[in-house]
């Protein structure tokens, strides 16, 4: 045999060389969970090793993830029910205190990368992503709240928006009224295939969001559907979009690899909620082993062709590569 491709597998060293995938904690952006007042942090049942943290207790926990290398973060709000309404109104209130941490962990950590979430769910009391009336998700009445709710986080220092809410014409609607108000250099990483998929759960748990009625199949992706995805693509790259996103990652490594190859603007991908508990879960009964385990999947996504990658796993991976 002339031909032998065990000749370059043959030590870690050759490996090492003509690995054609690269995967580091810059490639990482870690989730974090944010609650309102004192002294909390508060395990997530469905999410083991994550937290609900009060501001003065995630500050030292950021300090502690930068020590590791991690530089990116996006931050969700856990908004406690009496202060939803049916119009999110609380989104872009000054009081939030969502704003508030924002304005904290950029004062107090300048270097890092900040990034949103935008959607009406963690403050309405329907727990949409848009406006309801009678049962209908109500697109064109929801754009102005999500740009309120941009316009509130782009003043309290955020560097990317996050619109997850997957209503048409958002990032236009964003991306105008930001510019408008003198936030050209805030960028918007969209959530542009975000599939209606069953690996949220430990996700809504953690933040209290689930529909009150209902599903969001109306406005978040059939997971039948791939080339849909390109439709999405276009209209959030034509609206002003830098980034775009596949949410959830491992189930849509496909829509990932279909979306580098079309799109010449950087793709990121979510490792969602789902995908990090079955890998605890498993690895908890003995089934796999969960460091080799978390890694491959990583590695699968950014194989796929992410260049950024929103993970729960992100904070292991930098221990685990320091």
């Amino acid at each position: 045999m002339n031909i032998r491709p065990r000749r370059n597998r043959k030590n870690s060293v050759i490996r090492d060389m003509i690995q054609e995938t690269q995967l580091g904690v810059q490639n990482l952006i870690y989730p974090l969970f944010l609650e309102d007042g004192k002294g909390v942090k508060s395990e997530i049942a469905s999410l083991p090793n994550q937290f609900r943290w009060s501001i003065d207790l995630l500050i030292p926990e950021i300090e502690t993830c930068i020590a590791l290398g991690i530089r990116t973060f996006v931050l969700f709000p856990a908004v406690k029910d009496e202060l939803k309404d049916a119009t999110a109104t609380y989104s872009y209130n000054h009081s939030n205190f969502y704003l508030h941490a924002i304005r904290k962990i950029k004062e107090t950590f300048p270097e890092i990368v900040l990034m949103s979430d935008v959607a009406l769910d963690p403050y309405s009391s329907d727990g949409h992503d848009g406006l309801v009336k009678d049962g209908v998700i109500l697109n064109d009445e929801t754009l102005p709240i999500l740009s309120k709710m941009s316009i509130a986080q782009a003043q309290a220092g955020i560097d990317i928006i996050g619109p997850s809410d997957m209503m048409d014409g958002r990032v236009g609607t964003i991306r105008n009224d930001l510019d408008a108000e003198g936030y050209e250099d805030v960028s918007i990483m969209s959530y542009t295939a975000k599939y209606a998929s069953a690996f949220y759960g430990p996700f809504r748990d953690a933040l209290d969001s689930a529909p009150k009625s209902g599903d969001k199949k109306t406005y978040q992706m059939n997971p039948a559907n791939k080339r849909e995805a390109l439709i999405e693509a276009q209209l959030d790259l034509e609206e002003g979009a830098d980034m775009l996103m596949v949410k959830p990652a491992t189930c849509y490594l496909d829509v990932i690899h279909l979306l580098k190859e079309a799109c010449d603007a950087p793709i990121t991908a979510y490792n969602v909620s789902g995908e990090y508990a079955m890998i605890h879960a498993a690895a908890q009964k003995g089934w796999l082993d969960y460091e080799s385990s978390f890694v491959e999947m990583l590695m699968s996504i950014r194989r796929a062709g992410a260049d950024g990658i929103l993970t729960y796993f992100a904070k292991d991976f930098a221990q685990l590569n320091r």
